[in-house]
């Protein structure tokens, strides 16, 4: 629960979840029947019967069954929670480890309901215009995103405003950053960055970090690009 006390004012990624709503709630485990799956790309969610009445779960994607006898470990209960790939808006819902093979990740349900949920919708921080950074390694947001093959496992400099602020999540702090360029309808106008340096939703930060692709971290959090071992300068 400390975790999700940290994470109340910071930005995640899809849910409109602010903190003025309770936390997320643990709970031990949660067993139920398989009434209904939905996967998504990263994600199963399940319509669950449980003994205290039907409940929805969500866990790293895996081939459930409608019918299964499942239990959801490491579970942590969120309120008003939207899912932007399914289009709903649950009232309840439950994250966590499905029990067997996926239940060995020590701290899975946690970490998972802070990176897929989120605390806020991106900041409003305005247009966003910020001067390339200078220097022979410098790149821009949109650069990074499509030339992340040429850049795979290469140092750059990208400077940019931070939007979205994630802090303490599997041992990091979790930046968006955006510059200016790109497009919002292919993707190309964000970046993730890794970092232990912490930030603010609003600063111009200089990051300098090496450029990794195709990035699996478990938990069914996988990305095509990541900028990693970051630090940030004002």
């Amino acid at each position: 629960m400390k975790l999700f006390l940290a994470i109340l004012v910071m930005l995640g990624v899809s849910v409109g979840w602010t903190a003025e709503k309770p936390a997320p709630r643990q709970t031990a485990s949660i067993n139920g029947k398989v009434l209904e799956v939905k996967d998504v790309e990263n994600y199963t969610y399940l319509h669950l019967k449980t003994k205290d009445g039907e409940t929805w779960a969500a866990v790293a994607r895996a081939p459930v069954k409608k019918g299964a006898e499942v239990t959801i470990e490491n579970a942590m209960v969120m309120d008003n929670f939207e899912s932007k790939s399914l289009k709903k808006k649950f009232d309840r819902i439950v994250f966590g480890t499905l029990g067997g093979a996926g239940a060995g990740v020590a701290g899975a349900g946690g970490d998972m309901a802070a990176l897929h949920s989120g605390v806020a919708r991106a900041a409003d921080v305005g247009d966003v215009k910020v001067p390339k950074a200078n220097g022979p390694n410098a790149r821009t947001v949109a650069e990074i995103v499509t030339k992340k093959a040429e850049l795979k496992d290469k140092t750059i400099l990208v400077r940019g405003k931070v939007v979205k602020y994630t802090p303490d999540v599997l041992g990091k702090n979790w930046i968006h950053l955006r510059d200016g360029s790109g497009s919002v309808s292919d993707n190309t106008h964000d970046v993730l960055v890794t970092t232990k340096d912490q930030a603010r939703i609003g600063d111009v930060v200089l990051v300098k970090g090496v450029v990794h692709t195709d990035r699996d971290l478990g938990s069914g959090y996988s990305y095509k690009v990541l900028v990693e071992e970051a630090t940030l300068q004002k």
